[in-house]
């Protein structure tokens, strides 16, 4: 089995690390609050005291660290003991920019940076599930599939562009939070209404509206010259009606800004254009 080292060891990192644990591997961890590692050691990790200290020696090091300037920071720290052509994987959220600019500075210096953050929960970590994207040229990703798949449900091969996972990885966490706000608003025009939450959900457990999200992207990109089959003008009525139910938009996270949306749209002379115009990336220009 391998030693790796995993430098993060907040909820996701601590789960990656009981899974590498479970699967026989030599697990070294760093954290910046130590305290936290004493159930890993525990489990059977190895503790360091310092990032140089945990990869000197591995064969690979994961970082799964809050964002990039703590990633810069942290390899900075473990730059005298990390050996040229060892791979740093890194599972953090990070500005495409940043990514790009650190991929570029850690190859020149002879070390295999990739980005590979994750869509996955403290529990996939643990459970091998969920899904890891990698951007990766294909010789690389060919080396890195048999170690990463192992750590998760599946991986995702997103091409060798180095920020391309960033930018992916932001789109769905926008996805994610986009649809929190817009379920908190729903059920604000439910208990407006007297209907109780346990109805909303109901709603979606037989009106599969998540399944249409594929069919919905197309119909944003296509909106200013697919024959419409919901006007903009009908769907701002709805949009209306639905603020109007909540009781007024005090409260609400998504609709009043869909509702401005579509107010700009309008204004534009877009009324008869497919609803989806008003989100339109083109739209701005």
């Amino acid at each position: 089995m391998s030693k790796i080292a995993v430098l993060g060891a907040g909820l996701l990192g601590a789960g990656f690390v009981e899974s590498l644990l479970s699967k026989g591997h030599q697990v070294v961890v760093w954290n910046r609050t130590a305290a936290k590692l004493a159930p890993l050691v525990e489990k059977g990790a190895v503790a360091a005291t310092s990032p140089a200290e945990a990869v000197t020696g591995v064969e690979r090091t994961h970082l799964v660290l809050a964002e990039d300037s703590v990633v810069d920071a942290v390899l900075e720290a473990a730059r005298p003991g990390l050996a040229a052509g060892a791979w740093i994987l890194d599972h953090s959220t990070n500005a495409p920019a940043g990514v790009a600019a650190r991929h570029s500075r850690l190859r020149a210096a002879g070390l295999r940076y990739v980005h590979a953050p994750v869509f996955m929960s403290p529990r996939d970590a643990r459970g091998a599930t969920g899904l890891m994207l990698l951007a990766a040229t294909a010789d690389e990703a060919a080396e890195l599939l048999p170690l990463l798949s192992p750590l998760t449900g599946k991986v995702w091969h997103v091409g060798e562009r180095p920020d391309l996972a960033a930018v992916y990885k932001l789109c769905g966490n926008g996805m994610l939070v986009s649809l929190a706000g817009t379920m908190g608003d729903l059920f604000a025009v439910a208990e407006a209404q007297g209907v109780p939450p346990a109805g909303v959900l109901a709603l979606f457990e037989e009106f599969r509206a998540g399944a249409a999200l594929p069919f919905m992207g197309r119909r944003v990109l296509s909106a200013p010259t697919a024959t419409p089959s919901f006007e903009l003008a009908m769907a701002r009525k709805d949009v209306r009606l639905m603020i109007e139910a909540a009781g007024g938009p005090q409260g609400l996270v998504v609709l009043p800004g869909v509702a401005a949306g579509m107010d700009a749209a309008l204004a534009q002379g877009q009324g008869d254009r497919d609803f989806a115009v008003f989100a339109w990336p083109g739209r701005k220009g």
